[in-house]
Order: C-alpha cells, then structure tokens, then sequence
C-alpha cells in the first residue's frame, strides 16, 4: 500500500502561545521557529500579525529568515486583519494567510451577523486574501458545532473564492473520533470544489481526544494536520505534534501516511518549547515524557532486558533520546562536557561553553553524579540567567525549623546597585519571596509554584517553576539548585525579571494581545 503524504502544520508560536504565562520572547520565537524549520515541519503559524506590534515583528522576521517551511499568518475575517497578516508574511519564501470566522450558532452572535450577512463577509475576506495571495487558509472557527447544511454552503463559498485550504476547527474539543472522520468525510463528498483543495484538521484536547481526532480526520480524507509542541495550547491544549507523527510512523501498517519530520529531533524542540514556554511536560506525557521510556515493574525490566521491543513499541533513539546516559563527575573535562551537551541537543559556541562549564564544576563539587537531566536542568538555568537581568540574587541565608517565623537574609542586586534587607515568612520559602518583595516592590500575583526533582536521591536538584502576573501580564521563571529554596528564589526572580521587560514592550505596544477574536469591521 503507498504511502499518501500528511502536511504538518505547526501553531506553538500561534494556538501554543495562547496559553496562559507561555508567552514568548522575540528571541525566543525566532529560536523555535528556527527548529520547527530543521525539523521537517511543512507550515509555520507564526503568530496573528495585528494582535500586537510584537506579533508582527516575530512573524516578520520569521518570514525572512525560514528557510524551508511555508510561513503562515493568521487573520480575523476582514480586511485590516488580512491585509496586515500579508504585510507580515509576504517576505517568506512561501507565505501563506490563514483567516477564520466562527460559524457555529454561539460564535455567530459574537459580530452579529446572521447566516446571509456572515456568508457574504466569508466570500469578500476570502477573495480578497487570495488577490493579495496564492496561498490561503480559511477555518469556520467551532466547526464541529456548526450546522451541517451552513457548514457545507461556507466551506463552497471559501472554496469558489480562492482558498487552498478549508481547515476543519473542533475548537472546543467537542468531537470525537468517529464524528471527526465523518465530518471531512461528508464534506469531501458533499462540496463541490472539494476534491480540489486541501482538508485540514484542528484539533482541541478538552475531552482528551485531540490526536485521536486527528489521527481519525486524516482516515476520513483530511491531509494537514494542525498540532504544537507538547500539545501546547489554551485550556487543555491542542493536538501534540510529536504524538500524530509518530503514531503514523509506528503504525504505518494501519495508518500508511508519512510526514516530512524528523523524529529525532522531537525530545530536544520538546524541551526547548517546555523551557522557553515555562510548562513542564508531564512525567507520563506519551513519546517526550521522562517517563515515556522507564520501565520500574520487574517483568517489564526482565522483558525489556532479553528484548526491547517486549515492552517498547519506538526506539528512544527515534525521537532524539540519547541511548545511554553516560554518568559525568568533577573529573569530567570540557571536551566530554561539550559532547554530551551535543548528544542532548545544545550545541554551544565556545564563550556560552567557558561559562556552563563552571556551572558544571560547582554542580560537580555538590553532586557526586551527574546526570543527563542534570544537565538539561543546567542549561536551563544558565539561559535564564543569560537574560536580561534586572535584578539578581547575590546572597542568601534562610533559617528554618519547628519554631518560627523562619527568616531569610538576602542580598539582590538590582539594575547594577546592591539591596539588602531582612524578611520572615511562614517557611522558608515564603520568608525569601517576602524578602525580594521587600527589595523590589511590586503587585504581581503568585500563580503557581512547583518543584521536581531532576534526579534521585537527597542530593538532587530541584527543578522550581514559577508563574507570575501582573495587570494581565503573565510570566514564568525556571530555575534549577542542589537547594530548594535557593532555587525558588532564582525562578521567582527569573519571573520578574520576564515581567520587567513585558511593563516596557506594553509601554509601547509590544507583545501586549488586546485584541480579540470579536470580529470588527
């Protein structure tokens, strides 16, 4: 049986990014989009162009610099949407311009426009998206709660108005399999113009579903899917790239489609997008969890020693996990640190490998053993340090015990100048983050604080993830420490730091999303 080719169309800068605290940097932006690229990924959605001046920087430069990839914009449907959406992609070597308008009875009432009045926008905005380009996109956002009758005469009207392809949203995460592949099914069938165009499937992970709908929209006739790193997205996220690759790629016997992926370089875009988003992937996260390859219970451990593919059904090795996981000490050099760095992805230039090899060497004195995560963890916290630092922890003692308060001494340095100042707290913690308040005054809320631990026993770090926010900015801030607390107190600042540099974007309108998806005139 051949092989019929699936598009992958990557929305982490897009779809991803909306989900609370995972907004990115430009840089950061530039980075992922940069290894989407490497990685095979045949469509970038870069951004929405007119949410911010941010926006349209990142998708712009974005646009220039791709090498491969189509590079895709997204609009609401009129005509100030779109015509900014092409200003931001046109320099890409393959622009494309996604526009949406929701069609379902609930997202009809948003613009107020009824069936006639809203079937009318769709055939003007389309048409004139593709007078600006060859390339365009058109979803009827909530698609799967959109009458069956309007659904086919919108999706006949994109389609005679120019579009390429008609994406097929479950926005909510609505559907399920059977429906999903009936949907692009029926419509392939029962659109003219259909057998002309490409079906596309967006899935939404609300009732856990999201690759199952994919994976089903595909078997229905669907030939892009629509999908982030780690399942990145708004509420619980939307259809994991990893996951619908290689579900195709081990089970091609069942699924006879190929993408143009690269596999093996899932684990490390899976933890750049974990690092730079601030979202931790879930230990038991199917294909790029830390769990997704261990294996504790002794019949799968005998099983897995006499034959892997007892109790495995990939190979750790085709997803870019790195076979084994050679033990580093104090003794180890830079030559063997730089090579182990490679094998997990990192590949730095000789001044960013003089300072993580120092980090490495005060790890070294305070673990006996250090392993892959270690690093991973290592590289983590030294990119967050290499940011722009307002404020930096110099110095810090805490006291703890049964008798309180506990208290924490701590010295900051603040844009060049160095704070001190005593605090207490219920704990240890709480002591350390009342006494960078002290220091650095500020009304941002505490949204979440976790730890794991990188590796085990009592001399492990902590990985420590913090989520901040402030008058509807939100920001994130990771850090990693044979101490706890100390920890703590780098990922809280790392937070603020984020926050700093969003109050200046906002000041200028940069990066702020104050736009909605209500559609305007």
């Amino acid at each position: 049986m051949s092989k019929g080719r699936v598009v992958i169309f990557d929305t982490t800068l897009r779809d991803g990014e909306q989900s609370p605290g995972a907004t990115m940097s430009h840089a950061e932006k530039l980075e992922i989009a940069g290894l989407l690229d490497e990685m095979g990924v045949d469509i970038i959605e870069a951004g929405f162009p007119i949410a911010s001046e941010g926006d349209f920087a990142a998708v712009s430069e974005i646009a220039k610099q791709t090498k491969n990839a189509t590079i895709c914009g997204l609009s609401r449907a009129n005509f100030k949407d779109i015509d900014r959406c092409w200003e931001a992609v046109r320099h890409a070597k393959s622009p494309r311009i996604h526009t949406f308008i929701g069609t379902s009875p609930l997202h009809r009432a948003i613009p107020n426009l009824n069936k006639d009045e809203m079937a009318e926008r769709i055939h003007e905005t389309v048409t004139h998206a593709r007078n600006l380009c060859d390339n365009v996109q058109w979803s009827p956002m909530d698609a799967t709660r959109t009458e069956w009758d309007y659904l086919c005469r919108v999706v006949e009207i994109a389609i005679k108005a120019g579009a390429t392809t008609i994406n097929i949203p479950d926005t909510v995460g609505y559907t399920e399999p059977r429906e999903s592949a009936d949907l692009i099914k029926r419509l392939i069938e029962a659109v003219p113009g259909a057998d002309e165009v490409v079906f596309s499937t967006h899935c939404h992970n609300d009732l856990g579903m999201a690759t199952a709908n994919s994976l089903a929209a595909v078997a229905g006739g669907a030939r892009q899917i629509e999908c982030t790193i780690n399942g990145l997205g708004e509420r619980a996220g939307n259809t994991a790239l990893e996951e619908v690759v290689m579900a195709m790629k081990v089970r091609g016997d069942i699924m006879p489609y190929e993408t143009g992926i690269d596999s093996t370089k899932l684990m490390h875009i899976s933890r750049r997008v974990s690092t730079v988003s601030g979202f931790p992937v879930q230990f038991n996260k199917a294909i790029v969890g830390k769990n997704a390859f261990a294996h504790e219970s002794g019949i799968h451990q005998d099983g897995m020693l006499k034959n892997a593919e007892t109790f495995e059904i990939m190979r750790p090795e085709d997803v870019g996990l790195s076979e084994t996981n050679l033990v580093m000490g104090k003794h180890s050099g830079r030559a063997a640190l730089r090579s182990k760095l490679s094998e997990l992805g990192f590949d730095l230039g000789d001044n960013q490998l003089k300072d993580v090899f120092v980090r490495f060497k005060a790890l070294a004195d305070r673990k006996k053993e250090i392993f892959d995560d270690d690093l991973i963890a290592l590289m983590v916290d030294s990119e967050a340090e290499s940011q722009n630092e307002h404020i930096r922890l110099k110095s810090m003692t805490v006291v703890c015990g049964t008798e309180g308060p506990q208290t924490s001494d701590m010295t900051l340095e603040i844009d060049g100048k160095d704070v001190s100042t005593k605090a207490t707290g219920d704990g240890p913690v709480d002591a350390a983050f009342n006494a960078v308040k002290e220091l650095y005054p500020h009304n941002a809320r505490l949204q979440l604080y976790q730890v794991h631990a990188v590796t085990e026993g009592t001399d492990a770090q902590a990985t420590v993830s913090v989520r901040m926010e402030e008058e509807g900015r939100i920001a994130t801030g990771q850090s990693a420490d044979t101490d706890t607390v100390v920890a703590s107190v780098k990922a809280y600042v790392h937070a603020l730091n984020r926050l700093i540099e969003r109050r200046k974007m906002g000041s200028v309108g940069y990066d702020e999303k104050s736009v909605s998806y209500k559609d305007v005139s």
